[in-house]
């Protein structure tokens, strides 16, 4: 079985100057909207890192979940993070799997040559766990949440090369471990007191939240080409933590200099 990270959602509380800060911090341009996300009373825009995707979601209704999970965690964050599996078999064992554990399945759409299964982020506590899967089976190429393969012309690897990492806060990390890795049915190891899973593509990192925020989607870690450039465009836009991070839409972003 393999699972790819192919995109991570944020929610923002304004959808435009999210965007243009990440597009402006990590030199990555937006390549795709997608109104279906309307029905969830949300507008969004998507980004690729790499051949990979960086979504930013925005409440235009109210009472809508991206809604309460701003209020939840006292702003803009992460939010979802979304994998593509080899086969629609190896999707719906993750599926299973979750139901199998207590963890229920928040939305799905089964359609004949794609799957989507949004899997509840009360119950995976930190963020949305949703696991896609489609016929044509790249993990480097066709997405149908960024419109198939339209968005190839915006890559942009100049600066921001590719994600290298998923930080996953709690106050219980070890059992915030636990439970992803037996819905996703992956092992999880530790090096000292840091927890790991290893998707095909990117590490996901299970570590104890100290900055008052509570379960979530806390950090991120980017491979990067052009890292003083990103330093100066954060420190112009207030986003500048240190030479090695940066904070943008409420998630700490680690910049690893790629080989």
């Amino acid at each position: 079985m393999t699972i790819q990270l192919r995109q991570i959602c944020l929610v923002a509380c304004e959808l435009d100057s999210a965007i243009d800060d990440l597009e402006q911090v990590f030199g990555i341009q937006r390549c795709f909207v997608d109104p279906g996300v309307g029905q969830f009373g949300l507008v969004n825009t998507l980004l690729p890192i790499g051949r990979n995707f960086l979504e930013v979601v925005a409440p235009v209704e109210a009472n809508t979940a991206a809604g309460r999970y701003l209020d939840r965690r006292n702003g803009d964050g992460g939010y979802m993070v979304i994998c593509q599996a080899d086969s629609s078999a190896n999707q719906q064992a993750v599926r299973q799997r979750a139901l199998d554990n207590g963890v229920r399945i928040a939305w799905e759409v089964d359609r004949e040559n794609f799957n989507i299964c949004q899997i509840h982020p009360g119950d995976m506590k930190a963020a949305f766990f949703e696991i896609d899967w489609d016929e044509v089976n790249d993990f480097n190429g066709n997405w149908h949440p960024a419109g198939g393969v339209q968005w190839e012309d915006k890559v942009d690897q100049s600066v921001t090369v590719d994600y290298a990492a998923v930080e996953l806060q709690g106050p219980d990390p070890v059992g915030l471990a636990e439970l992803w890795g037996k819905v996703a049915g992956l092992p999880v190891s530790r090096d000292g007191a840091t927890l790991h899973m290893a998707l095909n593509n990117v590490d996901v990192r299970f570590v104890e939240a100290t900055d008052g925020r509570g379960y979530g989607l806390g950090g991120l870690d980017l491979k990067v080409a052009d890292r003083d450039r990103i330093l100066a465009a954060a420190k112009q836009r207030d986003a500048y933590v240190s030479d090695d991070e940066v904070d943008v839409c409420g998630v700490r972003f680690r910049l690893i200099d790629a080989g």
